[in-house]
C-alpha cells in the first residue's frame, strides 16, 4: 500500500523543498511563484531505476488526470439536469436558461484558450488544484442564489475557472507519453468527458427529483474540493521535475528525437543563433497554421452536437416524448456511458488501423453519428429501450472525433505548443454555446423541438466535412510543419 504513496525516489520533493524554503526566505509566494514549475531535479542515470520510476508515475499521472478532469464536469455539467426544476421553482424560461449555457460556454471558451497559454508554462499539479477549488466556490455562490443576475454572474464565473482544467492535463499528457502513443492515451484520458458528465446527469437526476435543484450544485462542490486535494498528492508536473530524462528518449523514439532537435537546429538558425520565444512559437506553428483553424472549425460543429444532446437531453425526453424526469436524466447519462467506448475504441484504431491519422477515423465517426441524430430527430417513440440505445449510440460516435480533435491539434501545435493549440479548439467549441445554449433555447421556443434538432443534424453533418479538410494530418505532420518554417523573424 505504501507504494501507492511513496515514489521510488525523492528527488523531486527535495527540489520542491528546496524551491519552498527559497520563497519562505523570501517571506512571501505571489500567485506565479505558487504555479510555477518546480526546477528539473537532478538527472537521474541509473537505467533501471529511471524504468521504475516512469513506470510508477506514467500510470498514476494518466489515473489522476482523468479522475480529477472528470470532477471538474461535476461542477460544470450540473445545470441541465436541474433546468426543469429551476423552471418550475424560480420560473425561468428556455430562453434565459439558455443564455445561462451560452455565456458560460463562451467564457468557458476564451478561458481555455488564454489558460492554453498559461497551462504551457505552469506548474500542472498547482494549477489544477486550483481550478477545482474556485469552481467549487462558483457553484457554492450559484447554488444560494436566487435572482437571474446573480446566478448568470456565478455561472460564468465558473465558466472561466474551468478553464483551469484541462491545460494542466495536456501539458501532463504530452510530458509522459510519446507522440506515437499519444492518441491511445488521449482516449483513455478522453473518457474523463464521459465519466464525469455520466456522473453530472445520474448525480444531478438522483438530487433534483429528491432534494429539489439546489443541492445539485452544492453537493458537486463539496466533491470538487476532495478533488482538488487529490490533484495535489498525486499530479506531478513534468519528467524533469523528477530528474527523469524526456519522454521521447525513454520510450526509444528516435525519429520523434531527432525530429526535435532537427525544428531547434532549424529555429535557432533561421533567427540567427536565437531560440523563438514561446510567443513567437506560437504565431508561427499554431496562430498562422490554417489546418489548426480546419480542426477548431469542426470541433464548433462537434461541441454542438454534443452540448445540445447532454444540456437539453433530458428536457426533450420529458416534454416531447413524456418520459419521467428521472428517467430522462439516466438515459442521458448512457449518452456519456457510449462516449467512454467511442473515445477509448477511437484512439486505438488511430493507433493501430490508421497510422495516427485522427481525421481519417472522424470521418467515419461523424457519418455514422449523423445517421444516428436523423433517427433520433424522425423516430417518433417514447420506448425507453429505444431512445436509450440512440443516445447511447450518438455518444458513442461523438465522443471519437472530440477526443480526437485534441490529437490533432497536439500534432499540429506540437509539445511545446500543446496546450494552446487544443486551447484554440476548445476556444471554437465552447463559442458553440451561442447555437447549442441561447439559440437551440430560442429555436425549440420559437419553432418547436423537431427544427432544433434538425439544426443538430445539420451540425454533424458539417462536422464530417470539415474533418475531411484534416484527413491526412498525423504524428509525422508536426515535422513537415516546422520544416516549412525557415523563415526569417520579422
Amino acid at each position: 500500500m505504501s507504494q501507492l504513496i511513496d515514489p521510488p525516489h525523492r528527488r523531486e520533493p527535495e527540489g520542491e523543498q528546496a524551491q519552498s524554503a527559497s520563497d519562505g526566505a523570501q517571506g512571501r509566494r505571489r500567485l506565479w511563484d505558487f504555479l510555477r514549475p518546480p526546477p528539473p531535479a537532478p538527472r537521474i542515470e541509473d537505467p533501471e531505476l529511471v524504468r521504475t520510476t516512469y513506470g510508477f508515475w506514467r500510470p498514476r499521472i494518466l489515473i489522476t488526470a482523468t479522475v480529477a478532469y472528470a470532477v471538474f464536469y461535476l461542477v460544470r455539467k450540473n445545470l441541465g439536469g436541474a433546468i426543469p426544476a429551476m423552471e418550475a421553482d424560480l420560473g425561468i424560461d428556455k430562453e434565459s436558461l439558455g443564455l445561462f449555457l451560452t455565456l458560460h460556454g463562451v467564457m468557458y471558451g476564451v478561458s481555455k484558450f488564454f489558460n492554453g497559454f498559461v497551462g504551457d508554462r505552469a506548474n500542472a499539479r498547482y494549477f489544477m488544484a486550483l481550478g477545482l477549488v474556485l469552481s467549487a466556490a462558483c457553484n457554492v455562490a450559484f447554488g444560494l442564489s436566487s435572482t437571474v443576475v446573480a446566478m448568470g454572474f456565478f455561472w460564468v464565473l465558473n465558466g472561466w475557472v474551468q478553464g483551469m482544467g484541462f491545460p494542466p492535463c495536456a501539458r501532463t499528457l504530452s510530458h509522459w507519453f510519446s507522440p506515437s502513443e499519444r492518441p491511445t492515451m488521449f482516449g483513455i484520458w478522453n473518457t474523463s468527458h464521459s465519466i464525469g458528465a455520466a456522473g453530472a446527469s445520474a448525480l444531478t437526476g438522483f438530487l433534483v427529483v429528491r432534494y429539489g435543484w439546489r443541492p445539485c450544485f452544492l453537493v458537486p462542490a463539496g466533491i470538487a474540493v476532495v478533488g482538488a486535494v487529490a490533484v495535489r498528492h498525486f499530479m506531478r508536473d513534468t519528467p524533469a521535475s523528477l530528474g527523469l530524462p524526456e519522454i521521447e528518449e525513454f520510450k526509444g523514439d528516435t525519429k520523434t528525437v531527432d525530429a526535435v532537435e532537427e525544428v531547434e537546429t532549424l529555429d535557432a538558425a533561421t533567427v540567427v543563433g536565437e531560440p523563438l520565444t514561446q510567443r513567437e512559437f506560437v504565431l508561427r506553428h499554431v496562430l498562422s497554421n490554417p489546418l489548426v483553424w480546419f480542426v477548431s472549425t469542426a470541433n464548433f460543429f462537434v461541441y454542438v452536437v454534443r452540448q445540445v444532446i447532454y444540456d437539453w437531453g433530458p428536457s426533450y425526453l420529458y416534454e416531447a416524448k413524456g418520459i419521467a424526469l428521472d428517467d430522462a436524466n439516466f438515459m442521458v447519462a448512457l449518452f456519456e456511458i457510449g462516449g467512454v467506448a467511442g473515445a477509448v475504441l477511437g484512439g486505438i484504431a488511430t493507433d493501430r488501423y490508421f497510422r495516427s491519422h485522427a481525421g481519417r477515423v472522424c470521418v467515419g465517426y461523424m457519418a455514422a453519428c449523423a445517421g444516428l441524430v436523423f433517427a433520433f430527430w424522425k423516430l417518433e417513440s417514447n420506448s425507453i429501450a429505444i431512445n436509450a440505445a440512440l443516445l447511447a449510440g450518438i455518444g458513442f460516435f461523438i465522443y471519437g472525433p472530440q477526443c480526437l480533435v485534441g490529437v490533432i491539434a497536439a500534432n499540429l501545435g506540437t509539445k511545446r505548443a500543446t496546450a494552446t493549440a487544443i486551447g484554440l479548439t476548445g476556444l471554437f467549441g465552447y463559442a458553440s454555446t451561442v447555437l447549442s445554449g441561447w439559440g437551440f433555447g430560442r429555436l425549440v421556443k420559437s419553432h418547436g423541438w423537431a427544427d432544433g434538432l434538425g439544426l443538430v443534424f445539420g451540425c454533424s453533418i458539417a462536422a464530417l466535412l470539415m474533418f475531411l479538410l484534416v484527413w491526412n494530418v498525423s504524428a509525422e505532420t508536426e515535422l513537415r510543419i516546422q520544416r516549412k518554417a525557415k523563415e526569417p523573424r520579422s
